[in-house]
């Protein structure tokens, strides 16, 4: 068999640049083993445009949110399903600091925040005592619907190999690639927390982090808003009463498996939030592939031209996955230059070492 293009991992990734080289008319098969740990499967799918304690705007938010919003749509449209909706998040300040940090980027002018509309409706369902902000718009990608219904797609279409990759049986020349009966042009790793073990690019500076989340049940708390309190209470697609609580970040971790160190603190946090009853469905956990400078790796490898990657998105994967599936298509097709600060071409003289 043989193909343009050997994608591995279908998370948000791979599903993004998978449907751009579709889209452009190149063969390709994606090789994926469906890890349940996989960072895009326990993701709430959050775009949010405001991050950390001082209530910055993201990187790029002006270019890679429209480009997001407009890209989910198009596929959703394409597959049959609601890929992205448009929500609020009503910010429930957990302290006066918090509370200033937001009224000063409210004064000066941030686009994306506001005095929450409809505040008065939020002690049925919260205790809080310093407040709450408004942050808009936000967006939540349904990658619980998304990715299952793009791999069923790619199965339809004979482009999903269901294995765990296996690195020992890729072989690389100047001319081709070939991995065990499949013979590609080009390779390019999509594979998450696989990323840091990988031969050609473990010396990139990845920072990987764990992460958990609960999924939880609120009879009778509105869907149409996400609600935060140092963690985000996320409505979920899948069910009218179901929510996801999130997340943290562990920097030094034994394994991918969810602790119940995570689960008592955020059942205590939820217990001290909600006035009304929740119950407790599942547990998720997995392994981010955050980078130190908090920027994506793209492009292909300096000293291997035929090996590429599109990793290391960590907790914007699915704002950044997208835009960068796209960049690293057009790049790929048509040469056209992956920005600067998200090209591999950054670690030029690291990777060729």
């Amino acid at each position: 068999m043989h193909f343009d293009f050997l994608i591995i991992g279908q998370g948000i990734s791979g599903t993004f640049l998978s449907w751009y080289l579709e889209k452009q008319g190149a063969s390709f098969l994606v090789i994926d083993d469906n890890d349940k740990h996989a960072p895009s499967k326990i993701a709430a799918g959050v775009i949010n445009p405001v991050t950390g304690r001082r209530m910055v705007t993201v990187w790029m938010a002006a270019d890679v949110i429209p480009f997001a919003r407009q890209a989910y749509l198009d596929i959703g449209s394409e597959l049959g399903i609601t890929a992205i909706s448009q929500k609020n998040i009503i910010d429930f300040f957990p302290n006066p600091f918090m509370r200033e940090n937001f009224l000063k980027r409210l004064a000066e002018g941030n686009e994306y925040i506001r005095e929450a509309k409809a505040a008065d409706t939020f002690p049925q369902y919260f205790n809080y005592d310093f407040g709450c902000g408004e942050i808009e718009p936000v967006y939540m990608a349904h990658v619980e619907t998304l990715l299952p219904a793009w791999r069923r797609h790619l199965q339809m279409n004979n482009r999903l190999q269901e294995e765990k990759f296996d690195i020992g049986a890729l072989s690389i020349t100047s001319n081709s690639v070939s991995y065990k009966d499949i013979m590609t042009d080009i390779v390019i790793f999509c594979n998450g927390a696989g990323g840091f073990e990988n031969p050609y690019f473990k010396l990139l500076p990845f920072a990987p982090s764990k992460g958990e989340a609960l999924i939880v049940e609120v009879p009778g708390l509105p869907h149409s808003h996400i609600y935060k309190r140092s963690m985000l209470l996320a409505p979920l697609q899948s069910g009218a009463d179901l929510f996801w609580v999130g997340s943290n970040y562990a920097w030094s971790f034994d394994n991918a498996d969810p602790t119940s160190t995570f689960r008592e603190a955020t059942e205590k946090l939820l217990d001290s939030w909600l006035k009304i009853p929740y119950r407790v469905l599942e547990h998720l956990a997995g392994v981010r592939p955050a980078t130190i400078e908090r920027r994506p790796f793209v492009g292909m490898h300096p000293a291997y031209p035929r090996i590429g990657i599109l990793n290391g998105l960590g907790t914007k994967g699915c704002s950044l996955a997208p835009y960068f599936s796209n960049a690293l298509v057009d790049h790929l097709l048509h040469d056209k230059p992956i920005a600067t600060e998200a090209s591999i071409g950054r670690f030029e003289r690291m990777l060729k070492k």
